[in-house]
């Protein structure tokens, strides 16, 4: 509506009120029953349309209704998005001052980037599913999220890379990642001037696989490919993290945790309390290589899931079990160690799933970048073991046990500890998307004000 047409539509609505004003004094004499009843119906109806008015003015816009290029919604992103209608449910969390203030614009895209995904339950459970959690969680976080891009500290931009499955051995194909993204810039470049205001620096994105915005399970391969020269100005939520110089964390980076279900670790720890009964001492079950050379040349694991195998499988301490189990999260609450060494990347599922059921996680990855250090004290929940000192692990975890473990587990089952590494459709205080939002903060200096990118 025009500034005409808004001075026109207030002339007529002070005319009104001057007519109704004269009318009602003309009268005033013969006031009956019948006029007292025709004001209140004329009141009560006035009132009734300015509070309807007020209701879905400030009604959160549901997807559906604002996306941007026209698709169409589907069963599979009601999946993702009926979450949305609980909000009004949600108790008010309590949000440090400066740290309210923070507001992050979603992109609405087209099914192709992130709903369609979800007709594959997989997409939102697996380890790699921190992209459709991170996801998710914003869209609830009506606090944080605006829908007004102008008054953004941060766009994110939802594109789902991990969903597509081989076909071959049901691994997550990440192929189609780098054009996928490339896509999803061009749309939201084309439609609106915000990623070529800041060249995309305060636009997140998420690679939640082996080696990050890298996009390849080979670390090699990921290497060689590097990150993708159109990400390399924005920032990266990622759980691919060492602590020396590597190509693929060669960006503006947070490390997030891998996906857990917290439904899953909440049925298990329904069975199996953090203080139960510890019966294993030692638990692994995974992926352990009698010959770790593949048909690539390469070594899995750099032999230490092999050597691990070779030297323990007799030992009645060790719980070692190469085969899969789908009630493996039951194993883990009743063990006291859980060996999370590297795979073909340093970080590892279990890191998360030890720490949420209580199992003192033993990590054996060198060099490897914790998860949100300020609300995880690493040190005090869990061992480090280097790789070449892996022969040594039953006595390593033997003085353990018989000195400071209490304390360990102590610190371990705190529920502040596990609540930070978990991912909750409805962000929670102090959970992992929280940690995410706070490191996003801590971004906002200089570098990072609008105002100073837009006006250069």
């Amino acid at each position: 509506m025009t500034a005409s047409e808004l001075q026109k539509l207030a002339k007529k609505s002070r005319g009104f009120y001057v007519k109704m004003k004269i009318l009602h004094k003309g009268r005033q004499l013969e006031k009956s029953l019948f006029s007292k009843y025709y004001q209140w119906i004329l009141w009560f109806s006035f009132t009734l349309y300015f509070l309807t008015s007020f209701v879905i003015t400030n009604k959160p816009i549901p997807l559906s209704k604002t996306h941007v290029f026209g698709s169409k919604i589907s069963l599979s992103s009601r999946v993702l998005f009926d979450s949305v209608k609980k909000t009004s449910q949600q108790s008010k969390l309590k949000y440090p001052a400066t740290f309210k203030d923070l507001k992050i614009y979603i992109y609405e895209l087209s099914s192709e980037y992130n709903e369609k995904w979800l007709s594959n339950k997989r997409c939102s459970n697996h380890l790699f599913a921190s992209e459709v959690a991170i996801h998710r969680a914003l869209l609830n976080a009506y606090d944080f999220r605006t829908l007004d891009p102008n008054e953004a500290d941060f766009f994110f931009v939802p594109v789902y890379v991990s969903c597509n499955f081989s076909t071959v051995n049901g691994f997550p194909d990440i192929g189609h990642a780098r054009s996928l993204l490339f896509s999803a810039i061009q749309l939201i470049s084309t439609n609106y001037p915000f990623w070529n205001h800041s060249r995309g620096s305060d636009h997140i994105f998420v690679a939640s696989h082996d080696y990050g915005a890298c996009f390849h399970a080979m670390e090699d391969r990921a290497i060689d490919s590097g990150i993708p020269e159109f990400l390399k100005n924005s920032i990266i939520l990622q759980t691919f993290g060492v602590n020396y110089r590597h190509p693929c964390q060669d960006v503006e980076n947070v490390l997030i945790p891998p996906y857990i279900s917290p439904e899953s670790i909440g049925k298990t720890l329904e069975k199996a309390p953090l203080t139960g009964n510890r019966d294993i001492m030692v638990f692994f079950r995974g992926k352990m290589e009698v010959h770790p050379k593949d048909v690539s040349g390469k070594f899995y694991s750099k032999r230490v899931r092999t050597e691990i195998w070779r030297r323990y499988k007799g030992d009645k301490r060790f719980y070692l079990h190469r085969n899969r189990f789908t009630g493996y999260q039951s194993e883990i609450a009743r063990s006291v160690f859980c060996l999370c060494p590297l795979g073909w990347a340093p970080w590892s599922p279990r890191l998360v799933e030890s720490v949420a059921l209580g199992c003192v996680p033993v990590i054996i990855a060198d060099g490897i970048r914790l998860p949100f250090p300020s609300a995880v004290k690493w040190a005090e929940i869990s061992l480090t073991v280097e790789e070449r000192d892996v022969g040594k692990l039953g006595q390593i975890l033997e003085h353990v046990a018989a000195t400071n473990l209490s304390t360990i587990q102590r610190n371990l089952w705190d529920p502040a500890v596990k609540h930070a590494l978990l991912f909750n459709d409805h962000m929670q205080e102090g959970d992992a998307t929280w940690q995410i939002l706070i490191s996003l903060f801590n971004k906002l200096d200089g570098s990072y004000t609008k105002s100073r990118v837009w006006n250069q």
